[in-house]
């Protein structure tokens, strides 16, 4: 029989050889034969310092049955009867009329191609951004000499944002597509581990490896991938239906070269950043609205300090990992300050990709082992803030901040001390932001001081300014993922339907499996 079970605890003299003992501790069943145990989940209990604990979910298999409320094995399918009907169909017929275009190369796109060409679709897709090596030195360059790339930067280019990211896997959303994103992580090359530790991360490092194998993977599934071309126009028909797309490449130094592309489905995964894509599909006639985000700060602070604070001892760091927190506070105007993208053990980067524009991120290795801990320090813009009600009076939000930090930076990302941005009306950072926005982290940073020692310390960096941390705008779709026009399934980041590489990737599946099932019912 095989069973699964919850809060197995090991202390930190045990190891993964103790599990066993653990069960039958759990179980209370001495001689109980246990076996091909799986570890579905890991995470760290450290409330009871200095008695800290390995957490753990497990399935395993044993020589008697055993009463149902001990365990119990929960079997998940990665598609409804359904969408796997459709999908054999799909892969036994092939595809019928023009390929699925792909646009935008992030988690969401790579996931929905991948979905698409597994099915035997041979999608077509369309990054704007350079393949990750050549768009590597792309970003280096710019973070060496501040010369910006504005079609292929932190935001813009194969992987997405995620690429220059701590490559964190948490997500809040339930979803059993999320098992398939893990387990091809995994097969592009992440360390197996993800698939049960509680907090996943694969780091910025091996992040751009694993997307590179993950392309290979569509082209030999017969999928088009296409670098430093941009999705320019649509061809929508009298009906309201996709026809096409017109499309424009970077060819010979930089030369546009303009094409037209037959197409009666299109996933748009153009991400958070695409502000010209938007502004060309609200003229296009897509429907969409404002959306509520975030502005704020990366705050910094030793690592150490962090690991201490979590730990008590720093040195189990060595053992469990440089920590990390996730702290929140709801200030008297109602607005909730909280941290965001936590990225343990590294460094804070310049995240730009519009000219005369400072924007702020932070970034990991697979290490985490920079010494220093930052995170977002952000608090909620309402589209009551924005000052109009155009669908995209939030990017113009976004922009007013982001100029005036590449002012105060003269340049460059503002930085600052707490203790000066508190005391000082003239400070940097704070004056690249808005008034609320500041007087909000003032007032939370005490609180959030009282929950993690350290935190609201005088000499802690904060750099400006961070409006990145989701999109500001909603396009609008309905049940079966299709927009205003008929053909376009806008999802992911960029639409406003996800947030992170796993739900956007989950997203993009979840678009890719409606195309799916809408072709098999015209093969």
């Amino acid at each position: 029989m095989r069973y699964r079970i919850n809060q197995i605890k090991l202390n930190m003299n045990e190891d993964h050889s103790d599990l066993a003992d653990a069960v039958r501790r759990k179980l209370r069943k001495k001689k109980l034969e246990i076996y091909d145990i799986e570890i579905i989940r890991e995470s760290v209990d450290a409330r009871n310092k200095p008695d800290i604990r390995r957490v753990y979910t497990l399935d395993f298999s044993c020589d008697r049955k055993l009463p149902l409320e001990k365990g119990g094995k929960q079997e998940y399918e990665a598609f409804t009867a359904e969408q796997a009907e459709a999908i054999a169909e799909a892969k036994k017929k092939g595809s019928a009329g023009p390929r699925p275009v792909v646009a935008g190369f992030g988690p969401c796109g790579i996931f929905a191609a991948l979905i698409l060409a597994e099915a035997g679709l041979e999608p077509i897709v369309l990054e704007r951004g350079e393949p990750v090596d050549e768009r590597i030195k792309t970003v280096e360059k710019f973070w060496e000499k501040g010369i910006l790339n504005t079609e292929s930067n932190v935001q813009f280019g194969e992987g997405g944002a995620g690429t220059f990211s701590d490559g964190k896997l948490t997500t809040g959303i339930k979803d059993v597509r999320i098992g398939k994103v893990l387990a091809e992580f995994v097969a592009a090359g992440a360390d197996p581990e993800i698939l049960y530790k509680h907090k996943p991360h694969i780091g910025t490092d091996k992040l751009r490896g694993i997307v590179k194998n993950l392309r290979e993977k569509i082209r030999s599934l017969g999928g088009e991938i296409h670098f430093s071309t941009k999705l320019e126009s649509l061809d929508i028909d009298e009906n309201n239906e996709l026809k096409g797309i017109n499309a424009v490449s970077e060819i010979d130094g930089g030369k546009p070269y303009r094409y037209y592309i037959s197409a009666d489905c299109m996933i748009l995964a153009v991400g958070h950043s695409a502000r010209d894509t938007f502004e060309m599909l609200y003229e296009a006639g897509l429907e969409m609205e404002q959306k509520p985000f975030s502005i704020g700060v990366r705050i910094e602070h030793p690592q150490e300090m962090i690991d201490r604070a979590q730990y008590g001892d720093p040195a189990l760091a060595a053992k469990l990992g440089a920590a990390d927190y996730k702290l929140n506070h709801r200030c008297e105007n109602g607005r909730g300050v909280y941290t965001f993208c936590m990225c343990p053990g590294g460094e804070v980067i310049n995240a730009s990709s519009e000219s005369a524009s400072a924007v702020t991120n932070g970034m990991s290795f697979s290490g985490r082992d920079s010494g220093t801990a930052n995170s977002g320090l952000l608090t909620d813009v309402r589209t009551s803030d924005f000052s109009s009600d155009h669908p995209l009076a939030g990017v113009e939000f976004q922009r007013k901040y982001e100029k005036l930090a590449y002012e105060q930076g003269k340049g460059w990302l503002p930085k600052s001390t707490y203790g000066n941005f508190r005391d000082n009306c003239d400070d940097p950072v704070r004056k690249s932001l808005p008034g609320f926005a500041a007087d909000s982290i003032i007032e939370a940073m005490p609180f959030l001081g009282r929950k993690l020692r350290g935190f609201d310390d005088d000499g802690s960096v904060l750099t400006a300014v961070e409006t990145r941390s989701s999109s500001p705008v909603r396009i609008l779709r309905d049940k079966g993922f299709e927009s205003s026009v008929t053909g376009i399934y806008p999802a992911g980041e960029g639409p406003g339907y996800a947030g992170g590489i796993m739900s956007a990737a989950a997203d993009g599946i979840r678009a890719a499996e409606m195309i799916i099932e809408k072709k098999g019912r015209h093969i």
